[in-house]
């Protein structure tokens, strides 16, 4: 039996732990709305819901910082609609906020293209991080990793390491996107995740970047 916006509403609060918040505004996560519930936490809970889009509108309309984030874990990329994309949008406070739902939904519709596009242009903050956020989440979903030609893979790794040294944001969404690759069957797509991992995970590298 999946569970009711209520029921999920009702776990969060439960969940509540004042003292992140602090923690969370020291790296600029409007606490506004907040109850410090950290992510493995809600993806577990996302987990248990399993996808509905009814539910994750419902999540979405609580206006609750977490709720908004489990709402993007839940929702069916399918059934978005441009419209959707709009309203929520919109809506985005904080930056963490507005990278989970890129990240975890608006990537995988079809559209994720054409708003990247349209939002990167926009003026109000959250609206233009959302465009080139999206951006980033189509460069680090790299298609290409497996195919076996020299130059092919040589350059799909120059690719995935060059996003990975731009910004600590882009680090380690290209550090996960190389450790997916290591599961890959494919040969390629192992040297090329091995290979940036290297220099992505390198202490210098890190060390420039923050």
């Amino acid at each position: 039996m999946s569970l009711t916006a209520e029921e999920i509403l009702a776990q969060l609060n439960s969940l509540a732990n004042p003292e992140n918040l602090a923690g969370m505004a020291h790296y600029g996560i409007n606490p506004q709305g907040a109850l410090g519930i950290s992510m493995p936490t809600l993806r577990g809970i996302a987990k248990q819901a399993g996808r509905d889009h009814t539910l994750a509108k419902q999540l979405w309309a609580s206006g609750l910082h977490e709720a908004r984030i489990l709402a993007s874990l839940v929702d069916v990329p399918r059934l978005v609609t441009k419209e959707q994309m709009e309203s929520w949008v919109v809506d985005f406070d904080s930056w963490d906020v507005c990278d989970q739902v890129c990240g975890n939904l608006f990537d995988r519709t079809p559209y994720a293209y054409q708003k990247a596009i349209e939002w990167s242009s926009r003026e109000a903050e959250f609206v233009k991080r959302a465009g080139f956020v999206l951006m980033a989440w189509r460069a680090t979903h790299v298609r290409e990793a497996g195919d076996e030609r020299n130059f092919v893979k040589k350059a799909v790794n120059w690719a995935l390491r060059g996003i990975g040294k731009r910004n600590l944001y882009l680090n380690r969404r290209a550090v996960e996107t190389a450790m997916e690759l290591q599961a890959n069957n494919s040969k390629a797509a192992r040297w090329v995740a091995a290979d940036a991992l290297r220099e992505l995970s390198d202490e210098k590298t890190l060390q420039r970047l923050h």
